[in-house]
C-alpha cells in the first residue's frame, strides 16, 4: 500500500487519517470570526456542527451557511456561562444526531475594565472587569466541557472524542495592556494539561485534551487596537508585525489545519499540548 501520499491510495491514506466523516462536534463561540471559520473547517472535513452562540440570529446564519455548502449544521443559542441552557443544547445534538465527539471552546474575549492601558493603573484595575473576563475566557471553557465532555463517556466509564480549548499568545508570554485576558488563558492552558491527565486516566486514552493558541488575528475587539480606519498600522499593530516572522497578521482560516488535526485520527496519540498558530511570533526574541 502506498502511504506516501503521491498516489490514490496515498491520497485515501491521508483522506482517512484527518478525515472527521460522521463526527458531530459542537463549536461555542462559532458567532465570532475565529470560531466561525473553525466551525467551517470541522464542517468541510465532515463533521456535523453544533454552532453555539449567544446571538440566536447570527448562529442561526453560521449554521444555514454550512447547510448551503451541503454539510449538517445545527445553531445552538447559548451562553456558554448559563448551564441550563448548555444543557438544553447538549440535549438537542444528541436528540437529532445521537453523540457528540468533539468540543471546540472557541469563546472568549476581553473586557475594557480588565485591560492596563498606558494612562491606567494596574492598582487601580477593577475587581469585576477582572471577575467577567476570568468568567468569560475560563468558566466559559470549564460549563462547556463538563456538559459536553460527560456525552463522550460510556456506559462502561470509558470515553471517546477530543476536546479542544482556544488559547493565546498572551497566556505564554507578557503583552502590555491585557492583564486580565493574559491571566484567563493562562488558566485555560493550565486546565487543557491538567484535563488531559484527568480523564485519560479516568475514562482511557479515547478522550484527549488539546488547546491551539492563535498569534495576531484581526477580529472584532482588537482592530482597532491594530489598524486605523484607513487600514494603515497602529503603532502596536507595527510591533507585532515587527515580531512576526511571518510578516502579516493571521488570517482565520490559518487555525483551520491545527484544529482539524488535533481531532482527527492523526493526532489520536497527541494529548495536553497547546499548538501556537502564530506565524512564528512565540518563536522569535525580536532581534
Amino acid at each position: 500500500m502506498t502511504t506516501s501520499g503521491t498516489g490514490p491510495e496515498g491520497a485515501g491514506f491521508l483522506a482517512d487519517l484527518y478525515a472527521l466523516s460522521g463526527k458531530v462536534a459542537v463549536v461555542t463561540g462559532a458567532t465570532g470570526v475565529l470560531g466561525g471559520a473553525m466551525a467551517g473547517g470541522l464542517s468541510r472535513a465532515g463533521a456535523k456542527v453544533g454552532v453555539l452562540g449567544r446571538r440566536v440570529e447570527k448562529a442561526e446564519e453560521v449554521a444555514s451557511g454550512l447547510t448551503r455548502d451541503g454539510a449538517e449544521a445545527m445553531a445552538l443559542p447559548a451562553d456558554v456561562l448559563d448551564r441550563g441552557q448548555l444543557e438544553a443544547a447538549r440535549d438537542a445534538v444528541l436528540e437529532r444526531w445521537g453523540r457528540i465527539d468533539v468540543l471546540l471552546n472557541a469563546a472568549g474575549g476581553n473586557v475594557p475594565g480588565a485591560i492596563v492601558g498606558e494612562d491606567d493603573s494596574f492598582f487601580e484595575m477593577s475587581r469585576d472587569a477582572l471577575g467577567r473576563v476570568l468568567d468569560l475566557n475560563f468558566t466559559g471553557t470549564v460549563l462547556p466541557t463538563q456538559v459536553f465532555g460527560e456525552a463522550m463517556i460510556r456506559g462502561d466509564g470509558e470515553a471517546e472524542g477530543t476536546i479542544v480549548n482556544v488559547s493565546s499568545m498572551a497566556a505564554q508570554r507578557p503583552l502590555t495592556r491585557v492583564a486580565g485576558y493574559s491571566a484567563a488563558k493562562a488558566a485555560v492552558e493550565n486546565l487543557t494539561r491538567w484535563l488531559a491527565a484527568e480523564l485519560a486516566r479516568k475514562h482511557g486514552p479515547g478522550l484527549r485534551v488539546n488547546a491551539v493558541a492563535p498569534g495576531f488575528f484581526l477580529g472584532e475587539q482588537n482592530r482597532a487596537l491594530l489598524v486605523g480606519e484607513d487600514g494603515s498600522l497602529t503603532g502596536r499593530g507595527r510591533t507585532i508585525i515587527e515580531h512576526t516572522p511571518a510578516g502579516r497578521f493571521g488570517e482565520p482560516e490559518d487555525l483551520i489545519g491545527a484544529v482539524v488535526w488535533l481531532c482527527s485520527p492523526g493526532a489520536r496519540f497527541v494529548n495536553g499540548v497547546v499548538i501556537p498558530v502564530d506565524g512564528g511570533f512565540s518563536a522569535f526574541g525580536g532581534v
